[in-house]
């Protein structure tokens, strides 16, 4: 068994306890709970608006480890493209102003109607190219983060880790640290490849790190993710594979769950991600 996680490097994504709180509660909740990170989602920071958020989020003391989510590439037409392109601007300016260590990227799917899954590829390929240099010099790194294969038609065409590498690769040949890539143990734990393609990203790639469990059996495909400790992943193993390959990021709680966590006291919730990232990860 490896030594516990440092209680330091928690942190919290908002989506964990987002039916309850906004994000200011949930903001002074991390600070009350002693968890130092934060990953926001962006319709609850255009809740509260950007400026405001960064104000909140430094004096609670905490660091923003993710703004979720920019991505969804692919279009049915040029305009639909360029309305997501215009959007990842936006976003990526917002991660700028919480200065971020990354912004997120679920790279989306399959345009309506499409069957075509290169072709979905390819526009994830070219969107990403389209913002990139926007990112760099805004000082954002972006994060493609690969989602299980279920997801495939509807929120993500990257589905391995070795799919998202490839692009990092292509676009960013230097690992300048512009382009890395978001390791989710709820879409990735099945990979044979797992352990060789994280350390093949290496700390130059591995930009974030989310935690939870896979439940058996799993109810719904996307709100229906365990607490850590409650499912099937091996958790410590995944981290040493992370540290192996040079990570010292946070650990990021990211729990979508609509019929366990979500109905909870968020406080409650906070308090067992607390211990659960010491116990079971």
């Amino acid at each position: 068994m490896s030594n516990p996680p440092n209680p330091e490097l928690l942190s919290l994504n908002t989506a964990t306890v987002r039916e309850r709180w906004n994000l200011r509660r949930t903001i002074e909740g991390c600070a009350r709970h002693g968890i130092r990170g934060i990953s926001p989602w962006r319709d609850k920071l255009a809740e509260m608006g950007a400026k405001e958020a960064a104000k909140a989020i430094r004096d609670n003391g905490l660091a923003v480890t993710g703004l979720c989510r920019g991505g969804m590439f692919p279009g049915a037409d040029r305009r639909a493209r360029q309305a997501a392109i215009d959007d990842n601007l936006r976003a990526i300016d917002d991660a700028a102003t919480l200065e971020a260590r990354c912004l997120v990227l679920v790279v989306g799917g399959l345009p309506p109607g499409s069957k075509d899954l290169a072709g979905a590829r390819t526009m994830v390929r070219d969107g990403i190219g389209e913002v990139l240099d926007h990112a760099r010099s805004a000082g954002v790194p972006l994060a493609i983060e690969p989602l299980h294969p279920m997801y495939c038609a509807d929120r993500a065409c990257v589905n391995t880790l070795a799919q998202a590498l490839d692009l990092c690769d292509e676009l960013d040949r230097s690992a300048s640290g512009a382009l890395g890539v978001v390791v989710d143990v709820y879409h990735v734990w099945w990979d044979p490849l797992l352990k060789t393609q994280i350390g093949r990203a290496g700390d130059k790639r591995l930009l974030a790190f989310h935690i939870c469990d896979w439940l058996v059996p799993t109810t719904d495909l996307l709100t229906d993710r365990g607490m850590m400790g409650d499912g099937v992943i091996d958790l410590p193993l995944i981290r040493s594979w992370m540290e192996e390959a040079g990570y010292r990021g946070f650990h990021e709680v990211e729990i979508l769950s609509s019929g366990n966590w979500w109905r909870r006291d968020p406080d409650e919730v906070l308090v067992t991600c607390r211990v659960r990232h010491q116990t079971a990860c």
